[in-house]
């Protein structure tokens, strides 16, 4: 009988969020990797406004970019996360994170409409940096698999909560409440990139 994919996927879960105690070889207070690169983008507000400014700026431009904003950026994350496993240089990385912050709320400020492709390049580079952040944070003794999956997760997660909250330009209101979102995001990126440069 083949199983279920909802079997397979809740088995998946299950090994996925186990105790260390059920691992072998564990190692005294070894967290475990998925969790620990789930917790990791929602532990700095850095990486939470540009994340959660995507789904935003990507619910103010529709379909398709509405699905198209949120698949690029943890698609472009992976492969920084990787660079940021092997060790491959990427200078500037925490400015360029700061910078995000700022760009990504100027747009959902000013309901900035390029082309998708624009839109989608711009989303890339900075979804490039915040992967290559958190792959070279990658913590002792972790599994860079599971890590990753966390990492990506999470960060589709705040997308979705920025889409959930973009919904809201549909009414009057809900745009002039997303603008006030779009600027609390680029004081937040002006924060960290003063920060960044001092």
């Amino acid at each position: 009988m083949k199983p279920s994919p909802a079997l397979l996927v809740a088995a998946m879960l299950a090994v996925a969020f186990a105790p260390d105690a059920v691992c072998a070889h564990v190692v005294k207070g070894e967290a475990i990797g998925f969790v620990s690169g789930f917790l990791h983008p929602v532990s700095g507000a850095d990486h939470v406004i540009a994340m959660v400014a995507v789904g935003l700026w990507g619910a103010q431009l529709e379909s398709p970019a509405i699905w198209a904003l949120p698949v690029t950026f943890p698609l472009v994350m992976a492969f920084g996360g990787l660079l940021g496993l092997v060790g491959v240089p990427l200078p500037a990385s925490e400015l360029a994170i700061a910078l995000s912050g700022v760009c990504l709320g100027a747009v959902v400020l000013t309901q900035f409409r390029p082309p998708l492709w624009v839109a989608a390049l711009l989303v890339g580079t900075f979804g490039l940096f915040h992967g290559y952040a958190h792959g070279a944070e990658l913590p002792a003794a972790q599994n860079a698999i599971l890590y990753s999956l966390g990492f990506v997760l999470a960060t589709g997660l705040l997308h979705a909560a920025g889409i959930a909250i973009g919904a809201l330009h549909r009414w009057t209101w809900g745009r002039n409440f997303m603008r006030v979102a779009g600027a609390l995001v680029m004081g937040g990126g002006l924060y960290f990139l003063w920060g960044a440069l001092t």
